[in-house]
């Protein structure tokens, strides 16, 4: 779907992001949308569960701020389309992000620790990080602890 045809012709940030909403709206779509330089049009994209794993991956390398990336990083770790290379990508975001002072992508890892399709040990591994908060090693072991 063109989404040109589905905006007005004078367009405001808004009309991108109420596009993110539109049934009418494909994966290909969605896929575009995820281009937008709105990153709060982008937020939206990664947050709707049509969105495909290959345009979560294209979210991923795209730029936000500090706080919009750690929120995206959560997002995404808990879409339910973001297949194991998709997570892949997201713990290896947060593993970085916990290297650097002052970030704190907790929400991510703990979601992270929840999906079936990564292991333990691939998560756990983000506790010994220079980052890492008692908080975050709690959070991640319940999420582990709550695994079927």
């Amino acid at each position: 779907m063109d989404i040109d045809a589905l905006l007005p012709r004078a367009r405001a940030p808004r009309d991108y992001l109420d596009l993110v909403a539109d049934p009418r709206i494909d994966q290909n779509g969605l896929h575009a949308l995820a281009r937008s330089p709105y990153s709060f049009v982008r937020l939206a994209v990664a947050k709707d569960i049509r969105t495909s794993a290959a345009t979560l991956t294209e979210l991923l390398a795209g730029e936000f701020d500090q706080w919009d990336r750690n929120h995206l990083l959560r997002v995404i770790a808990q879409h339910p389309q973001a297949d194991r290379g998709v997570l892949l990508t997201v713990l290896q975001e947060t593993e970085v992000l916990l290297r650097q002072a002052n970030t704190r992508p907790y929400a991510a890892a703990i979601a992270l620790a929840s999906r079936q399709e990564l292991g333990p040990h691939e998560v756990r591994r983000l506790g010994g990080l220079p980052g890492a908060s008692r908080r975050m090693r709690r959070g991640v072991e319940r999420a582990l602890a709550r695994r079927p």
